[in-house]
């Protein structure tokens, strides 16, 4: 699908496209993953349903992640509300096996979903904020109210309106995380390197590891691994790294709806400050 940006759910003074402008996405949604697979029924619901054990389909299915993510941001409203659907459809199909208990369970069911946006909505401020985007408390605030409107594309009504909340709801879930085998997995396939990889792939793994530094410590150490400092201050000067590495790019290269959408937030930008200083 082709996607203009115009205005959609969000618009060019949103601090959603300032969010989703940054170049590094992908690795958001990586970590993003790694957050939802501590959700018992979340990764056993996926692991049963794709096959994350192939490279390529674990990488189709964080593709289609992240298209929709694009779709969503920038989009017209039809064309997200088109998106949305087609997701909800394909999700009322995916049924999962609880092994522990034997019942069958719908894979995105509210708590689950409701996981999935805090999961997601986290770690896209995390990694822009340590790549050195600048945002105040406020502009934070501003950037989970906006996320409400995604949510809302999936059925969600009932999901935080602020960081205060998007961090109370990631500390009430704690009691009902665990990392399970599947998740164990997930994560070691996601940051393993094989030989026989495409460069692209092997760049994936490389996403995982840099993801993986910048989760929550009690994340990691559900994960197994105790929190690192010196990992955390290296995967931020990383990640700042790519960020100024992504600014000096020729803007040819830069995904057409990026450009597109930075070329409609300059202007805005402008009318903003001209308001401030009337």
């Amino acid at each position: 699908m082709t996607v203009t940006p115009r205005g959609g759910l969000f618009g060019p003074r949103s601090i959603t496209w300032r969010v989703h402008t940054e170049p590094l996405g992908p690795t958001a949604a990586v970590r993003a993953f790694q957050l939802q697979a501590l959700h018992p029924r979340t990764i056993r619901g996926i692991a049963q349903n794709v096959l994350l054990d192939d490279p390529e389909e674990a990488r189709a299915r964080l593709r289609r992640v992240q298209d929709f993510v694009t779709v969503r941001t920038f989009g017209t409203l039809e064309q997200a509300e088109q998106a949305a659907e087609r997701v909800r459809r394909a999700q009322a199909r995916l049924v999962g096996l609880d092994p522990d208990t034997g019942a069958l369970f719908r894979v995105h069911d509210e708590e689950n979903l409701r996981w999935a946006h805090c999961a997601e909505v986290s770690s896209h401020l995390e990694i822009a904020l340590r790549a050195g985007l600048q945002l105040t408390p406020a502009e934070q605030d501003a950037y989970v109210a906006e996320q409400r409107l995604s949510a809302r594309l999936v059925g969600l009504r009932d999901v935080p309106g602020d960081t205060a909340e998007l961090a109370a709801c990631l500390d009430g879930m704690r009691p009902r995380l665990a990392a399970t085998p599947e998740a164990r997995d997930a994560l070691r396939r996601g940051m393993t390197p094989r030989p026989s990889l495409r460069p692209a792939l092997c760049s994936h793994t490389a996403a995982g590891a840099l993801a993986y530094a910048t989760l929550p410590g009690w994340a990691r150490e559900m994960y197994g691994h105790s929190g690192d400092a010196a990992a955390e201050h290296a995967a931020g000067a990383v990640l700042k790294a790519l960020r100024r590495a992504a600014a000096a790019m020729p803007e040819r290269l830069v995904a057409p709806e990026v450009r597109a959408a930075r070329a409609l937030m300059r202007p805005a930008a402008d009318a903003a400050g001209a308001d401030v200083a009337a």
